[in-house]
């Protein structure tokens, strides 16, 4: 079963990429590593719901706060499309890095970045095991609760 073949069996279709916001490119491809820029958890029609809006600890829940974490896992994986023509050639998820708008004494971070791990081992399976960082931060782009970013080894 392909990468895709498991998104479409779970529901999930990847979206159009999303533009960039400022002076960076989506991707970046060197030998056989794909690192993807931070996504934000913008939904299927471009847009930033709601419920992923504001602060963990804050005005954003805990599963709302996974939602978007999840959302930001599809959108990295439709920039990898894009920069592949195709999810058939990453290999593995090799580090997913996470950074969400959390109060200051918010102490659920990684549990907020599971939606985005859970979401790349639901599509690629074993080879979506990846190394992790999780960080809280003050501030994100369009007040996001959650962005996310990721390197793979591509054939």
């Amino acid at each position: 079963m392909t990468i895709e073949d498991r998104l479409r069996a779970n529901g999930i279709a990847l979206p159009v990429p999303a533009a960039p916001l400022a002076n960076y490119v989506p991707c970046v491809r060197s030998g056989s590593l794909l690192v993807v820029s931070g996504q934000l958890c913008l939904g299927a029609d471009g847009k930033l719901a709601p419920a992923h809006k504001g602060k963990l600890g804050g005005s954003v829940s805990l599963a709302d706060g996974q939602a978007a974490a999840r959302l930001c896992a599809i959108n990295v994986l439709a920039q990898a499309r894009a920069a592949l023509g195709s999810l058939d050639g990453i290999r593995r998820c090799i580090r997913l890095g996470g950074f969400i708008n959390a109060t200051p004494d918010y102490d659920s971070l990684p549990a907020v970045m599971n939606g985005a791990s859970d979401l790349m081992v639901l599509a690629l399976g074993d080879a979506g095991r990846h190394a992790r960082t999780t960080i809280g931060v003050a501030q994100l782009p369009l007040d996001c609760a959650v962005e996310a970013e990721a390197m793979f080894e591509v054939s």
